[in-house]
């Protein structure tokens, strides 16, 4: 599609996209915050709701600062604008459905609109202009819905603001089509090894947040066996988990971004997949503090899920990934998911009494989940 192609060259992640991604994963420790001071099935789905807000907005401006160049001076004072809106967004998480929602919803929708619009006024074609025009006709549908939802009580708030959570990632998902207008991206030069890297480093920050919290958590403990033995089984898992995204497939997924004619829809799948693998990252934190802090006490289901059920999602998206991008290098993952599960069944039927057991039982077979992702 010549009409639709643009200049393009490979660049390397400038440091202020670092920058920038500190801003958004700092959400991480707020969301794990939330999530950890209401352990009910209305406290998940408010952090959910929160989580589709927050790596919406990153994905939005990510895509901006790549196809519009974050060299140029206004892209750059557009990264750093949504940065600042960001910071006070993510700092009102652990209040957003408290006593706060304005002070959530209004720098989220300032964001939503500011980088749709922008994109629509100095995207460098034709093609990419109209297709800002429909992301934006996307934010007019999902901005309402925010602002509603802040408006309203605690309880109806969460009903307003999960559908605009799922406006917002539907649209990311699905490239923001409207009907018979939507991007056709087979053909477009798109700086894809770029955006993979981004995405690469955002996961690694991601995973240093976690680190983060669970270090917190084990400063906050005693020094003892139980302690230390949780402590050593959230460290195995989190290390397979890291093991299971950055070995074994990328030198497959470079080979197929350099030789497919879509190079877009790869990236357009992994930022997709950021939703799920950050979900489940939040989990495990959560899991992981609560196992820290207590480490004799009882299993119980809801920490099963958080332990087990966060890393379990964190691998299956991976797994998609690369089935649905290359077609190879997914069933080694899959396996890997099909070992927590046998886990998780195991510690649910035994009923294990005392965390410091299962976690030691736990780091003996993340060994597989290791050795697994290495293919």
């Amino acid at each position: 599609m010549s009409s639709a192609s643009f200049a393009s060259v490979r660049r390397s992640v400038a440091p202020l996209e670092l920058f920038f991604d500190l801003v958004f994963v700092f959400a991480v420790g707020r969301l794990a915050h939330h999530l950890h001071d209401d352990l009910s099935w209305r406290g998940a789905a408010e952090t959910a709701v929160m989580l589709v807000a927050v790596l919406s907005t990153w994905a939005l401006t990510s895509f901006d600062a790549t196809f519009l160049d974050v060299a140029e001076p206004r892209t750059r004072w557009l990264v750093l604008v949504v940065m600042g809106l960001g910071l006070f967004m993510n700092a009102q998480i652990p209040h957003a459905f408290a006593d706060r929602p304005w002070a959530f919803a209004i720098p989220l929708v300032v964001i939503l609109l500011l980088v749709d619009v922008f994109a629509a006024v100095t995207a460098p074609t034709p093609v990419l202009r109209r297709h800002y025009r429909r992301v934006t006709a996307w934010a007019v549908v999902s901005v309402p819905l925010w602002l509603t939802g802040a408006a309203m009580d605690h309880g109806p708030r969460l009903a307003w603001w999960a559908a605009a959570a799922a406006v917002d990632m539907l649209g990311v998902w699905l490239a923001h089509p409207l009907p018979r207008d939507r991007l056709s991206s087979r053909g477009l030069v798109f700086d894809a090894e770029h955006m993979v890297e981004r995405i690469r480093l955002f996961i690694i920050i991601q995973l240093g947040e976690t680190v983060l919290t669970i270090g917190t958590a084990i400063s906050a403990a005693p020094v003892d066996a139980a302690t230390v033995t949780t402590g050593l089984g959230v460290f195995v898992a989190l290390v397979c988990l890291c093991a299971s995204y950055f070995q074994g497939g990328e030198d497959i997924l470079a080979r197929h971004i350099a030789t497919t004619t879509d190079n877009l829809l790869p990236v357009r799948r992994a930022v997709s997949g950021q939703y799920p693998t950050l979900a489940g990252l939040v989990a495990l934190a959560v899991g992981a503090e609560l196992a820290i802090s207590h480490p004799t006490g009882h299993g119980s289901s809801t920490l099963i899920l958080l332990l087990f059920g966060g890393p379990v999602l964190y691998v299956i998206t991976q797994a998609w990934w690369y089935r649905a991008s290359t077609g190879q290098a997914w069933v080694a993952r899959l396996l890997a998911r099909l070992a927590f599960e046998r886990f998780d069944a195991a510690v649910t039927a035994i009923r294990v009494s005392g965390l410091s057991w299962s976690f030691a039982y736990a780091s003996r077979r993340s060994g597989l989940h290791g050795a697994c992702s290495e293919s």
